[in-house]
């Protein structure tokens, strides 16, 4: 996708936030996984966990097969009516807490410029198509968790939304999705190296709460 022209008309407007770091002072998705399993029962999932995620922050795993271990371990027999359940106690009484308040009012002032809004981020649909909802986004494209006769499976039903995935689900929501299919001006908020790929197609940048331009 190329980079995008400027343009005054709102409607043709698209700002995409990254989550975790951006949005949120930090990770979501551990502190989701506490509430929801609390701490005896998370730690012996991350102690299952150990050898791909020490593999991986070694720099010898992949962040998408050490995040499939995890998920995997926490999530699979799991009735999906008690994760949203605990998904809606997590986003009305822990996430107030979380907020990262530059990234929020960047946020709400595209929101009152009418402009689309859309959080593009590698945590799991588990809690943040709620968080979505709470926000009053237009989409969210994150890694989707795969659901069967009312439990989850453990399994990403979508590709990990991450780096160059961001990209991808991005473009697929310009052409296919519910977003504005003829948007001319891209917005992109990200705090990490795997955001730089949705930075790079952002006719303005902001990393960490700067402009940010490639290389």
């Amino acid at each position: 996708m190329p980079p995008l022209n400027q343009t005054s008309d709102p409607a043709r407007v698209v700002a995409a936030f990254d989550f975790d770091g951006t949005l949120t002072r930090g990770d979501s998705l551990g502190k989701f996984l506490v509430h929801f399993l609390g701490w005896p029962r998370f730690l012996g999932k991350l102690l299952l966990c150990s050898p791909w995620l020490l593999a991986y922050l070694l720099g010898l795993q992949s962040n998408h097969r050490a995040k499939a271990q995890l998920l995997k371990r926490c999530f699979a027999g799991q009735s999906s009516s008690e994760v949203d359940r605990a998904a809606s106690e997590f986003v009305t009484t822990q996430l107030p807490k979380l907020w990262l308040d530059w990234g929020l009012a960047q946020l709400i002032e595209h929101q009152k410029k009418g402009h689309c809004c859309v959080i593009v981020s590698a945590s799991p649909s588990v809690y943040l198509h709620q968080v979505g909802r709470v926000l009053g986004v237009d989409a969210v494209l994150c890694t989707e968790m795969e659901v069967i006769d009312g439990q989850l499976t453990g399994l990403m039903a979508s590709p990990n939304c991450h780096g160059e995935e961001k990209v991808k689900r991005l473009q697929n929501w310009r052409e296919h999705g519910s977003g504005p299919p003829n948007w001319v001006e891209l917005h992109a908020y990200g705090d990490s190296p795997a955001d730089h790929p949705m930075l790079s197609i952002a006719t303005h940048a902001w990393y960490r709460g700067r402009p940010w331009k490639p290389g």
